[in-house]
């Protein structure tokens, strides 16, 4: 079971991307959120948000313990469930899909308040929960800028 653990938190290979790995893992969301688009199912969307952070609590629990030390950067689960909040039901183009890819990395990286305290909570409950902040965070910027901006439609 642990290995895999390692194998889902890390989605196989993607987490030990040389450069960047969290990057990598949100570009690793764009064809599984394009895959639930083209399902046009919001129901299934939520689902798998659901089941991935679910999945990514326990894996990377695990991962965090096996590593030894908190929040690993080659565990991306958090942030592909991140991206997937970021683009759900948000009805953009692929500008409005780059745009919620940037906003996500940057709100990621900042971790504006409450993601920051998130993070600090215990194993897989903080790696993934910083991440789903900062993906509601996305959202709401994107849904924004659709606004303020139709073009990225």
């Amino acid at each position: 079971m642990k290995r895999l653990a390692i194998l889902v938190s890390t989605v196989g290979p993607v987490g030990y991307f040389p450069i960047a790995p969290g990057t990598a893992g949100s570009a690793a969301a764009l064809p599984l959120a394009l895959f639930l688009r083209w399902l046009g199912s919001p129901a299934i969307d939520v689902a798998a948000i659901g089941l991935l952070a679910a999945a990514g609590t326990w894996a990377c629990t695990i991962a965090e313990e096996h590593f030894g030390r908190t929040d690993p950067g080659c565990v991306v689960l958090d942030e592909v469930v991140g991206m997937l909040v970021a683009l759900l039901l948000v009805p953009a183009g692929w500008r409005g899909v780059a745009a919620a890819f940037v906003l996500f990395r940057a709100f990621d990286v900042v971790k504006p308040f409450p993601a920051r305290a998130c993070e600090r909570l215990y194993g897989g409950v903080g790696i993934m929960a910083d991440d789903v902040v900062a993906g509601v965070y996305a959202n709401a910027a994107i849904r924004v800028g659709l606004f303020l901006l139709p073009a990225l439609k």
